[in-house]
């Protein structure tokens, strides 16, 4: 075979050279073939156009779309990558969208349960995650540009997957960043409704724990808070009672109790009500011979009472700023009533109570010969002036109404200087007394 080609070679070198010799004038010429260096120059030599033959440009050619392909494929196989990335983020954002919609009060009722496995169950714990899982998208986003900055200096990469990526990752950065947003207010929403919560819890509690330690102390010595009397035996200057609370600012009141002595001359003062700048705000007092007073803001009027025969009497004294306007009830009857004490002038707020003396002085100085001598129990004041019928119901035992502004109460009485407490049930006694 070889020689069959040495032989074609040899007549085509002959029928060029007599086309060469036929060209007269020009002279003869000559057909050169590339010669490796190192090549027998005896043997024959190819002289077939090497159309095969490849340049060094060429095979850079090819080895650049090679390595282009190779970047192609494995671009593809990271857009896959990505995209199954960004399907799951993508689920487990529709299933927080959900399960956001569908908590409502069953989240504040149950806050323990984990409704999304993969989610951390504390607001702050989610918000952190998604954080890093955002940074983790960034930190692969960078690394494939460095990939593609890499892998694309001897050629261009397809600009329309590197935008899509783009698009792709920064559509999923604003939906991490807005779901982000909606738990941070989540969180600080259910802070202040935990917050308030607690506020309530802890008052409750307090509100129940004072009750209980009402209770506790009531139930100690008598068998209920009201069921208990004050006894002042003597004519002293130091035996008295003191109620713990203060009045509000009134335009009228009603203030009842009952009542036990037989003192001569005179019961003395069941109570008085002191302020700053007036020590006879209001004092119900019986001196010496003189009949029972009632004293607002220092002005007086004389009550048809009388109660020192040594037994139970219910008494109850109504006052309204209205023209001074009062009455003046004794075991639910109604004895007498007057105007034009202290018109107009309003009980000022903040005094001092005391069961028993008068004061001169707001809570002190008081003077013997003032002083109340007996029994004393279920002191009552309201803000307003009582109706007869309830004060007649209250008279007869047939309705117990506690005060709203002082009510008669273990706990909100102290005693002083030898004055005591002791059980008593008014209604079998005063039975007893009669």
């Amino acid at each position: 075979m070889r020689a069959v080609f040495v032989a074609l070679l040899l007549l085509y070198a002959s029928g060029s050279g007599k086309v060469a010799g036929a060209s007269g004038a020009k002279g003869n010429r000559f057909v050169c073939t590339a010669v490796p260096a190192g090549t027998d120059l005896s043997c024959p030599v190819e002289t077939t156009n090497r159309v095969q033959s490849t340049s060094p440009q060429e095979e850079e050619l090819r080895n650049t779309i090679i390595q282009l392909r190779e970047t192609i494929l494995q671009q593809k196989e990271t857009i896959v990558s990505q995209q199954g990335t960004i399907k799951e983020l993508n689920s487990k954002l529709a299933r927080c969208e959900a399960d956001a919609k569908s908590r409502g009060s069953a989240r504040r009722k149950d806050y323990s349960k984990n409704t999304m496995g993969d989610l951390p169950r504390d607001p702050t714990e989610t918000v952190e995650q998604l954080g890093k899982t955002m940074q983790s998208l960034k930190d692969r986003l960078e690394n494939l540009e460095q990939q593609l900055r890499a892998n694309t200096t001897g050629g261009m990469f397809p600009n329309e997957l590197r935008d899509l990526l783009k698009r792709r990752l920064t559509d999923l950065e604003s939906q991490l960043l807005t779901r982000v947003a909606e738990l941070e207010e989540e969180k600080s929403q259910l802070y202040n409704e935990t917050t308030a919560h607690r506020q309530r819890t802890e008052n409750t509690l307090n509100s129940l724990l004072e009750r209980i330690t009402e209770l506790e102390k009531s139930n100690s010595a008598f068998k209920s808070p009201e069921d208990f009397k004050v006894s002042l035996p003597l004519r002293t200057n130091y035996l008295y009672g003191r109620i713990k609370k203060s009045l509000p600012e009134m335009y009228a009141f009603t203030v009842c109790m009952w009542l036990k002595s037989s003192a001569s001359p005179g019961i003395g003062t069941p109570f008085s009500y002191g302020v700053p700048g007036q020590a006879n705000e209001i004092v119900l007092i019986e001196w010496g011979n003189s009949p029972m007073e009632l004293l607002v803001n220092d002005k007086v009027a004389q009550l048809p009472l009388s109660v020192s025969d040594g037994r139970w009497h219910h008494i109850c004294i109504t006052w309204t700023t209205r023209d001074g306007f009062w009455e003046a009830y004794q075991d639910g009857e109604r004895l007498g009533t007057g105007e034009n004490l202290a018109p107009w002038h309003p009980i000022k707020p903040g005094g001092v109570i005391i069961l028993g003396q008068e004061q001169d002085i707001v809570g002190g100085r008081f003077d013997a010969t003032q002083a109340f001598v007996g029994e004393l129990s279920h002191f009552n004041m309201w803000d307003r002036v009582l109706r007869p019928i309830d004060i007649s119901a209250m008279a007869n035992c047939s309705a117990y109404m506690p005060g709203n502004v002082v009510p008669w109460v273990d706990v909100n009485v102290e005693v002083f200087g030898g004055a005591t407490k002791a059980a008593l049930e008014i209604c079998e006694d005063r039975l007893f007394d009669s």
